[in-house]
């Protein structure tokens, strides 16, 4: 399994909406585990020393299905400000969660309900810490 990089920003704001959501979500118990797995195999960075080319949260990035090659546009994001119709998707999203920390180029691969699902990262078209945005 390949290294994740996660600002150390972003680590504590995932970790805190995991604990808020805990509780009363409808986001299943394996969809969290999974997102900390990833949290737990992540190298932290400061949000200044993360490279251009990583996916962190509010990143934009253009994906590539390889089953299907279609190229999609994302902008992955906190619960809260999910919304399917602006492309935008949740951290909590089996999606979100394999993003993060990824990088350009990377080819990812998870199990879903309906069957194993690859994608590439083609670009990341922006991300927060390198247009020094670290409030987002």
């Amino acid at each position: 399994m390949r290294e994740i990089i996660m600002s150390s920003l972003d680590l504590a704001r995932v970790k805190q909406r995991i604990q808020w959501v805990e509780p009363r979500s409808p986001i299943s118990s394996s969809e969290i585990e999974r997102l900390q797995k990833e949290l737990d195999r992540a190298k932290v960075m400061e949000p200044n020393k993360i490279p251009g080319d990583v996916i962190t949260m509010n990143s934009v990035v253009r994906v590539k299905y390889l089953t299907t090659h279609k190229e999609f546009i994302i902008q992955l994001v906190y619960p809260e400000d999910a919304n399917i119709k602006e492309n935008k998707v949740s951290i909590f999203a089996p999606i979100g969660a394999a993003l993060l920390g990824y990088k350009k180029g990377d080819t990812i691969h998870w199990n879903a309900p309906g069957g194993s699902i690859r994608v590439q990262v083609e670009d990341v078209l922006f991300q927060p810490e390198a247009a020094g945005e670290f409030s987002l």
